[in-house]
């Protein structure tokens, strides 16, 4: 049939980032996968190309205000693009969500729940309804008074506020005040009120004890201070503060993350005594429905929680809204999330765990005709979800929408209708369509490094397992659905835990910690970002760049100016005064924050150094004939070759290409980086450090967001590492990287209460004969 629209999305002359100068015809109506290696520009076609563009279109349809905004955030660099639908993107955010944000609200399941509630619950008899807003923690209606629906009250004691009883109130023995002047200001009040602050403090009376850190008073008293040997000290009126009151003032009221991450070592948080961590209000507890509070039916895992509402229903009102939300948790336990409850705080969740109830969201919202752009939604997912995974995406496919999907894992690559097929490597040496077709065609092209892994079925070469020098023994652990459970690492191995999402891998090796007996040294590499704004960056991240600074400082015309080394960082005040270098108007960052009254705010190039960072007169001092932005944006392999003879630049370099990052540039905003790109930084910033003595390195899940040809460039550092005596525990769902381990413990067999507990422990070619585990067939499969 001849469809009256263009089947194509044709993108023309794309040269965002490294795209040089792409033109690709994509079909629509068909699963779409973006392949190519890390910095292969596949994230610039799809997200930075196709769906900008879509979203620019969409701000002109908008108002006149929206189209100011859009001259601010700037087009994509595009020649044009014909045939786009509208889009909507599944990126994996970055962003930290607050503790108020939950698997409930980000589905809108808590919104389903709290209408049953309030239309079709059990009341106490001569209780009026409640709006559905009174069963919700956060609003004013429902939050429980005492812990403002938190769920958690903080408290001080005197173990925590002084740790050490032995020593005085002059030695430090509250170690919960402040340091230098203040933290003497107030022994000095201490002292002028009459108090023994030369006495070890266990030897104090109790209730005096009690007064000094617990009162609320706060008197104020003529302090004569101790005069130092040069120095005028005149008495002064001094206002004297508990330590409890400091510590909660510091935690409730202080702006920097330090300050209060300090207070918090002294306080003890415990559920809330009032609401008994329900964070509700008492009325909003006194309802139930199939005999549980809501907060009951929140704690369950999803599986469960669709289990009890099912044949529960008494009304006609009570079914429609349990059948509603039976149809809105479906796709979600589809999607492998059954074991997560819908009070699980976001951020506990994992990147890719977000991403998929975003996606089970969408599954239910009913859109057709457009364009879902999504960012790997197999991160962090083990291989028996993956084809859970497929069966989701075929379904946004067959409800008539398009489905782009940018994505590394082979399985997914295999289910794709379409492969577009970006490279042929990172950075400079990418930026081009290899192959825009269905996925058979790609093993004629031999440029691509996909095509490689996509089609090569040869088993994988035997490697010899290496054995101990000792083991780690780490347990029992009960926490979170860990009940019980002890491993055993081998010590000078590499070894693999895995098991399905939620199944306790990430809690199980968050008990590995420098106390314990063997670990010697412990580097832990998360995928966290280096930095939440462009000022922090690659270069600032592994202190290269103080080593840069000081070779610009060092020139004949940095020299004959007066410029030091701080006239070169894009952190300092510019002018006079300070001899700061930096641009004012972006602060040297590059970028400037663009408002957007009803979207999350972007940034967009400063209008006055054009992203350069510094002031004109900076610019002007040269080295090799480049300024100190040309030099950051050059990338890390071509600053390699640019400070050959520079050695203390050329290790850092040195070991960022190691790890596979050649392609980043050294002012690579932290805001632009991915977490497998930030966690690949980290590593290289630990492997440029000399070691000394053994060390334990545990990664979580460090092949996420990683090509197969980046896995193997990854892997042999982690052998590397291993070969020179350390030890190497990772979190893994890469059945490769699992295969090439020397010890696997796999955990499950299922995830949140089904899981748990080990199911198998051994070599991996033991491991992959396990009887009951959900790893032993996928791993059997790539086994030599």
């Amino acid at each position: 049939m001849h469809s009256p629209h263009d089947p194509y999305v044709r993108v023309r002359g794309a040269r965002e980032h490294n795209l040089k100068g792409v033109d690709v015809d994509i079909p629509r109506d068909v699963l779409t996968v973006f392949t190519g290696v890390s910095g292969s520009g596949k994230s610039s076609l799809a997200f930075g190309t196709i769906y900008a563009e879509a979203q620019r279109r969409y701000f002109e349809s908008v108002a006149p205000y929206a189209r100011r905004l859009i001259h601010q955030v700037g087009a994509p660099k595009v020649g044009e693009i014909s045939g786009l639908p509208p889009a909507v993107s599944l990126q994996q955010r970055r962003s930290a969500p607050t503790s108020r944000s939950s698997v409930g609200t980000v589905t809108n399941l808590s919104n389903s729940l709290r209408m049953l509630f309030s239309r079709a619950g059990d009341y106490p008899p001569g209780a009026e309804r409640l709006d559905s807003d009174a069963f919700s923690p956060n609003t004013a209606a429902g939050a429980c008074p005492e812990c403002h629906g938190l769920g958690q009250v903080h408290r001080t004691s005197e173990e925590l506020l002084v740790p050490d009883p032995a020593l005085s109130i002059r030695e430090g023995a509250i170690a919960a005040w402040p340091g230098a002047w203040q933290g003497k200001n107030l022994r000095d009040i201490l002292d002028a009120l009459g108090h023994d602050v030369d006495r070890p403090w266990r030897e104090l009376p109790a209730e005096q004890r009690r007064w000094i850190l617990f009162t609320d008073e706060q008197p104020v008293v003529t302090v004569h201070p101790v005069r130092d040997a040069d120095r005028i000290q005149r008495p002064y009126q001094g206002t004297y503060m508990s330590a409890h009151r400091y510590v909660m003032k510091t935690f409730s009221d202080s702006k920097s993350p330090t300050l209060r991450a300090r207070a918090e070592r002294f306080l003890a948080s415990a559920p809330c005594p009032a609401c008994d961590g329900s964070r509700l209000r008492p009325e909003a507890l006194a309802v139930t429905f199939a005999g549980r509070t809501i907060a009951e039916l929140a704690a369950l895992p999803l599986t469960e929680l669709a289990g009890t509402l099912g044949g529960e229903a008494t009304s006609e009102t009570a079914r429609v809204l349990t059948e509603d939300l039976e149809s809105r948790i479906g796709p979600v336990v589809e999607l492998g999330l059954g074991y997560l409850s819908l009070d699980r705080a976001t951020p506990t969740l994992s990147a890719g765990e977000l991403q998929r109830l975003r996606l089970a969201t969408q599954l239910r919202s009913g859109l057709f005709g457009v364009v879902y752009v999504l960012d790997e939604p197999s991160a962090g997912l083990h291989p028996a979800d993956t084809e859970a995974l497929l069966t989701v995406l075929a379904r946004l496919k067959a409800a008539g929408n398009t489905v782009f999907v940018v994505e590394h894992h082979l399985d997914v690559m295999r289910g794709a209708d379409w492969l577009v097929d970006v490279g042929p490597d990172a950075g400079e040496h990418g930026g081009r369509v290899l192959h825009s077709g269905p996925v058979a065609e790609l093993a004629t092209v031999a440029e691509s490094a996909t095509a490689r892994f996509l089609f090569d079925d040869s088993p994988a070469a035997v490697r010899q397992v290496r054995a101990p020098h000792g083991q780690l023994k780490v347990g029992p652990v009960t926490r979170h659905n860990l009940r019980g459970v002890t491993a055993e690492f081998p010590l000078g191995a590499f070894t693999a835990v895995t098991g399905v999402s939620g199944s306790g891998k990430s809690t199980l090796i968050g008990e590995i910690t420098e106390d314990l007996t063997g670990v010697g040294r412990l580097v832990s590499v998360d995928q966290k970002p280096i930095g939440r704004t462009p000022r922090s960056n690659l270069a600032t991240y592994t202190g290269l760049f103080d080593v840069v600074r000081k070779v610009f400082a060092t020139t004949d015309e940095a020299r004959a100016r007066g410029y030091g080394v701080g006239r070169f960082s894009f952190n300092v005040a510019g002018g006079p005064p300070s001899g700061g270098g930096r641009c004012e108007t972006c602060q040297g960052e590059g970028f400037v924050s663009v408002e957007l009254l009803f979207l999350p705010s972007t940034y967009a190039p400063c209008p006055d150094c054009g992203g350069a960072r510094y002031n004109p007169e900076t610019l002007q001092v040269a080295y090799r004939g480049r300024n100190i932005a040309q030099v950051l944006d050059l990338t890390v392999e071509a600053a390699a070759d640019f400070f050959a003879d520079t050695p203390a630049v050329a290790r850092s370099l040195g070991t960022l290409l190691d790890v596979g990052l050649g392609y980043l540039r050294l002012g690579q905003p932290a805001t632009e980086l991915s977490g497998g790109e930030a966690q690949r930084i980290k590593l290289a910033s630990e492997l440029q450090r000399a070691r000394r003595g053994h060390t334990l390195y545990l990664l979580d899940e460090p092949t996420t967001g990683l090509h197969p040809a980046d896995v193997e460039v990854l892997m042999r550092q982690l052998h590397g590492l291993v070969d020179a005596g350390h030890t190497v525990v990772v979190v893994e769902h890469d059945m490769s990287v699992v295969a090439g381990a020397d010890w696997v413990i796999d955990l499950g067999p299922g995830g949140g209460d089904a899981g748990g507990r080990i199911v198998a422990a051994g070599r991996p070619a033991e491991v992959a004969r396990a009887e009951g585990s959900a790893t032993a067939p996928y791993l059997a499969r790539v086994m030599p």
